[in-house]
């Protein structure tokens, strides 16, 4: 059975999915070692079904049980593995917090890079490997003028984590296989 990396957007403030009744769910409704890494959107699980499948599953789950209705993206073990791989900022990861990898439903267009690179301030970086965006923000992600941009002009469904998020998700799901 292939190990998905769960991520649920829009996760905080307002809009909560509580971890313990969501594994629990997860778990009664055939899931396999369901895990959730803190309570923003985060949940590691085996699965019998297709992603897609999977996915309208979940989905489905999160409507009627929590009132949860945004995206949800689900990644196999295998490229959780080649998106820490791939990282183009490996210099980034003395502060992990301040690298981020989002990941995009599909490719974004080009012209949508660069205007969102446009806002990048000294020592930002924006990268875009296959359907994964890396941005560094050595001075903080929530103070970053092109993090703020980025959901607006990036054009395609994502959801982003902070490498040490990244980091943890990989860990839980080589537990969960």
């Amino acid at each position: 059975m292939p190990v998905f990396i769960v991520l649920f957007r829009g996760v905080g403030g307002a809009t909560q999915l509580p971890v313990k009744p969501l594994r629990e769910k997860l778990t009664e409704a055939g899931f396999a070692n369901v895990a959730t890494y803190i309570n923003s959107g985060n949940a590691v699980l085996k699965s019998r079904l297709g992603r897609e499948k999977a996915v309208e599953r979940i989905a489905e789950i999160c409507r009627r049980e929590f009132g949860f209705d945004k995206d949800i993206h689900a990644v196999t073990a295998e490229e959780w593995r080649v998106l820490i791989a791939n990282n183009p900022f490996p210099q980034a990861l003395d502060v992990p917090k301040y690298l981020h990898a989002a990941v995009l439903e599909k490719a974004p267009a080009q012209a949508n890079v660069e205007k969102i690179r446009a806002y990048a301030a000294d020592g930002e970086r924006i990268e875009i490997v296959g359907t994964v965006a890396y941005l560094h923000t050595p001075d903080g992600f929530g103070t970053s003028k092109m993090a703020e941009r980025f959901d607006k002009l990036i054009g395609v469904a994502n959801t982003a984590r902070n490498w040490n998020t990244v980091l943890k998700l990989m860990e839980l799901a080589e537990a969960a296989a």
